[in-house]
């Protein structure tokens, strides 16, 4: 999955992004911070697994 689209269903799921040296979190009040990688495409496995731990579908 490329990086964009990850970063755009956390942003319209209501993340905020603080950036990072290595990697990218993403918060949101009431939920863990998420740990997002700095590569143009993320793998499918990782990608799925970060939005499920952020409760999108």
């Amino acid at each position: 999955m490329k990086k964009k689209e990850l970063e755009r269903k956390l942003k319209e799921a209501g993340f905020s992004q603080i950036h990072g040296a290595k990697h990218d979190r993403w918060v949101k009040k009431g939920h863990p911070p998420i740990t997002v990688p700095r590569h143009r495409e993320i793998n499918e496995r990782l990608a799925l697994k970060i939005l499920k731990d952020a409760g999108i579908n």
